[in-house]
């Protein structure tokens, strides 16, 4: 029987000390979601005011979400309806503002990959499309002087066979190289040259729009490389000045490139705005609510569960106060409870309470306590363990009284017997 209760007591140590360990870790916890909560909220809120204004906001926030969720615990809903609802509101308050610009951060993060593939596709589709309208013009252009030049050898042809349409009818049909046809062969030839040039320069265009496609593909798979993105800038100048140069003498034609943005802007992540709720995120809604969600929760239980031991001394005082009721019963929540107001005969004998009453006060600030109307209070969970070890130590003390009354009796009967017999 004896290992057994040992056992027992080592068993209930063990929980006790763990249980005390988590409330304690509990403390750290939640100033460190604190402090993650405050980083995404002033991130957010420094974009639309002063960093310093953003600091000590977010400083009032944080504070106010763990002093409402502490004071919430300790606080129950029919003793006080007024300051529950108002510290409930200043905790929602804070809340919303934490998550609206926490929100900002957390989408930042889950939307980046996809922030940074909308300015690839951007680049890319702005570039193919100054590409594919570069090329289509510069055939269109070699196209046309060929047309050209096909059309002065013919009249080249014509004039050296006479058949010209302003050729001299005296000279209608007559075959050579006269005047007539060297005037027409000059300007064959220079068209010729045109055209030749046209098509080498068209083919160097071709090599230069081949060679920016492979840089913007290369920048689709190292989008991080600023080297890469920079010599694509460059590309993308010699292409325009190459198609300039082959279009110079056709205004028609003239095209712009795009205007790429500095790497900077290319790689910088979305900037905070009200916009981004039009493109609600669920994901970053959920981390930016997580976060005050659990900080509010062991914030609560922090305060609800108790966290400061009560001394041998305070022990003995609330064993000795909670004694002193007569009105207990076990309420709806399983809960030990205790009225608190005098009974009518108390009232009647005029009796004190004070010493009672301020050990109840003791225990509703420790939060041993918690209250439930008015009259009444009841037991917190760690309130039990105490009282009970105190029990124990009463019946142990009275089984000793009782035993050592025992022996007594016994003592004074075998005193009694000897001096009958003498």
């Amino acid at each position: 029987m004896t290992e057994r209760w040992g056992l027992a007591r080592l068993i209930n140590r063990a929980q006790t000390s763990f249980v005390g360990l988590l409330r304690i870790w509990s403390i750290p916890i939640v100033v460190m979601l604190s402090i993650a909560s405050g980083y995404t909220t002033y991130y957010g809120m420094s974009y639309f005011i002063t960093w310093w204004i953003a600091l000590i906001i977010t400083i009032a926030i944080q504070s106010i979400i763990v002093i409402a969720s502490l004071e919430i615990a300790g606080i129950h809903w029919k003793a006080n309806r007024v300051r529950y609802l108002a510290v409930s509101l200043s905790l929602l308050i804070a809340v919303a503002a934490s998550v609206t610009f926490s929100y900002f951060k957390f989408y930042e993060i889950s939307e980046q990959k996809n922030i940074q593939l909308k300015h690839l596709a951007s680049l890319r589709l702005s570039v193919e499309e100054y590409l594919d309208a570069v090329m289509l013009m510069s055939r269109e252009v070699v196209a046309e002087q060929r047309e050209k030049t096909e059309k002065a050898a013919e009249e080249a042809n014509q004039a050296y066979l006479g058949t010209h349409p302003k050729v001299n009818a005296r000279y209608r049909n007559q075959v050579g190289r006269g005047p007539f046809w060297r005037q027409y062969n000059r300007l064959y030839l220079k068209e010729k040259e045109r055209l030749q040039a046209l098509e080498q320069d068209a083919e160097a265009l071709g090599r230069q729009v081949r060679a920016l496609r492979e840089r913007v593909a290369r920048l689709a798979t190292d989008s991080q490389n600023q080297k890469i993105y920079d010599q694509v800038a460059a590309d993308l100048i010699s292409v325009q000045s190459a198609f300039d140069a082959l279009v110079r003498d056709d205004v028609r034609r003239v095209r712009s490139a795009p205007v790429l943005e500095p790497y900077d802007a290319f790689v910088q992540g979305v900037t905070p705005s009200f916009a981004m709720w039009g493109e609600f995120s669920l994901f970053a809604f959920v981390c930016a609510a997580m976060v005050d969600f659990f900080t509010i929760l062991l914030s609560y239980r922090l305060e609800f569960t108790a966290p400061g031991p009560l001394s041998e001394h305070e022990q003995d005082m609330v064993y000795e106060c909670l004694s002193q009721f007569s009105q207990l019963r076990i309420n709806r929540n399983d809960e030990l409870e205790i009225v608190i107001e005098k009974s009518p005969i108390e009232q009647a004998r005029r009796y004190s309470d004070w010493s009672r009453m301020f050990g109840v006060a003791f225990l509703l600030s420790r939060g041993y306590l918690r209250k439930v109307g008015n009259r009444a209070v009841e037991f917190a969970p760690n309130l039990y363990p105490v009282v009970a070890a105190r029990m124990a130590r009463e019946v142990r003390r009275q089984r000793a009284d009782r035993s050592d009354a025992g022996a007594d009796g016994v003592a004074r009967r075998l005193s009694q017997g000897a001096d009958d017999a003498g």
